[in-house]
């Protein structure tokens, strides 16, 4: 593939795709007989569906394709694409693993597939990035005992030089695990994740966030920070934005996302979590560019960064469901369970959460 303007060219040799879905597909535990359903849209990579047929007839798994007419993306969650139609979620409850290139989170749709019992897969970045971070060995196990620690954790404490302080409880919400391939039932995963958050409990959420620059402003926009933003904590929700562009950029978004003047859900604490796939690099935007399809998963899963999180939080459970969304992978924090420190200035220090880089 040619690459536009700005932007470095594909490195992958496409016709290797159809093994790179075999792998993943295998990783998901796809068995012959099984049934899988593609979820796509008109902007969906076609040689992504060719290459799952192909993998789904090589493993004995049978396969079909539904293409919806939205094209949802990481600035229009919620859009309930599936369900509109008759019959849709019914046949997704039906199948053993539905593969979807489009973002289905915080929709009730989603939620009701896994609750039968359907194994769910979100496929959405570039082809040199599902390669590069496939689920190295041993990055699931280091998840699951990220979740036994999150899981019973009822108080966190986020610091960082500069004036970052932050506390939230836990407990009120599950915690939800990414290991990157979907292979247990009613499980959601994206291909190429590593990563694991929960909801704060509802007003626990006090203190102070300072974004710097190096942190990374992955939703809405996809861009560096460049100047400090101050935002104070207070209740569970963001009280006060002050810096520069980004401050104002920040503003202006959480703003865009109310429906009425004295509506505070954009300003809600969302999900708070960390990233853990080595395969993934703080500075892949700087390599490889700041187009969304190149940074998508990368941006949020390297190992250590603290993501903060502001907006809804129904795929936990709760009861916000607003387009006022921001997510801010930060660097160089400290994060402590109950008082231990798992990370510290932005490395993963618990042994048991440390997964080896694999050379690709």
């Amino acid at each position: 593939m040619i690459g536009e303007a700005g932007v470095r060219p594909q490195e992958i040799n496409p016709a290797r795709l159809p093994a790179l879905f075999r792998k993943q597909l295998q990783l998901c535990k796809v068995k012959s007989g099984e049934t899988i359903a593609i979820v796509s849209d008109l902007n969906t990579r076609r040689e992504y569906v060719q290459a799952a047929f192909v993998a789904a007839a090589e493993l004995g798994a049978n396969i079909y394709e539904m293409v919806v007419s939205a094209t949802p993306s990481w600035t229009r969650v919620n859009v309930p694409t599936i369900g509109t139609c008759k019959g849709t979620v019914e046949a997704l409850c039906a199948a053993d693993l539905v593969l979807i290139f489009h973002i289905p989170l915080f929709t009730k749709w989603l939620k009701d597939v896994m609750s039968s019992g359907t194994r769910v897969l979100m496929v959405h970045d570039s082809p040199d990035d599902l390669e590069e971070l496939m689920s190295p060995p041993g990055l699931k196990e280091a998840m699951k005992h990220a979740e036994s620690l999150y899981a019973k954790t009822k108080k966190v404490r986020v610091t960082r030089d500069g004036g970052t302080e932050l506390t939230f409880e836990c407990g009120e919400y599950p915690v939800m695990t990414q290991w990157g391939y979907a292979d247990e039932p009613g499980h959601f995963d994206l291909w190429g994740a590593g990563h694991i958050h929960t909801f704060p409990n509802e007003g626990s959420a006090h203190g102070t966030i300072v974004l710097r620059p190096g942190d990374i402003v992955i939703l809405p926009y996809c861009r560096y920070v460049v100047d400090p933003v101050n935002l104070e904590i207070r209740e569970g929700h963001v009280t006060k934005i002050e810096g520069g562009l980004d401050a104002e950029l920040m503003e202006r978004w959480l703003e865009d996302g109310k429906v009425s003047p004295d509506d505070r859900d954009p300003y809600a604490l969302s999900h708070q979590g960390w990233g853990m796939n080595p395969q993934a690099r703080w500075n892949w935007m700087a390599l490889q560019g700041d187009i969304p399809e190149r940074n998508r998963a990368a941006a949020r899963v390297f190992p250590g960064n603290f993501l903060f999180s502001t907006g809804p939080n129904t795929q936990g459970g709760g009861k916000r469901a607003t387009r006022g969304h921001y997510d801010v992978p930060m660097i160089g924090c400290t994060i402590e369970l109950d008082g231990k420190t798992i990370i510290e200035r932005g490395r993963i220090v618990e042994p048991t959460l440390s997964v080896a880089r694999e050379a690709r």
